[in-house]
């Protein structure tokens, strides 16, 4: 199971997917959004991909894993749009004989993914500026705009 979605991932079922019966260990890893990046406080985060690209090299990632790792099996899920605090962004789930290799496999997989995937970030910050970061990038090398001041300011 390898995919793109705008809806809350369900790690149980992707779990469930994994699990087998010649596989002694099942990892799962879920990444979530915080509330602070590099000391700012993060109000949301906004992602956005470019969707055939981004599942043809998770699908080369997965392939990759499987030749350098016993794969029982694998699933990834990436979530795009707009997420609240405390929402998974992405799951990882991988099964193997083994536990080390099923956290060596998880672990490659989610880090490739970070790096060469084509899925941007958004960072919106309480002080209402945004960085998108792209893969590969860390938060400080992000592209960073102010708060848009041409808005008519609707508070009383």
């Amino acid at each position: 199971m390898i995919e793109l979605t705008h809806e809350q991932i369900d790690y149980h079922q992707l779990t469930e997917s994994v699990r087998d019966h010649a596989a002694g260990a099942a990892v799962l890893f879920l990444g979530t959004v915080r509330e602070l990046t590099n000391g700012r406080r993060t109000e949301a985060l906004d992602y956005d991909a470019y969707p055939d690209m981004a599942v043809a090299k998770m699908q080369e990632l997965a392939e990759t894993a499987r030749q350098k790792w016993p794969v029982t099996a694998l699933g990834i899920i990436h979530r795009l749009g707009h997420l609240e605090l405390g929402d998974i962004s992405v799951a990882v789930a991988v099964s193997c004989p083994h536990r080390v290799d099923a956290f060596e496999a998880g672990r490659y997989l989610i880090d490739t993914l970070k790096e060469i995937v084509p899925i941007w970030k958004k960072e919106n910050f309480d002080d209402g500026t945004t960085e998108w970061v792209h893969p590969g990038l860390e938060s400080g090398d992000a592209v960073t705009t102010a708060p848009d001041t041409t808005a008519p300011d609707t508070t009383d």
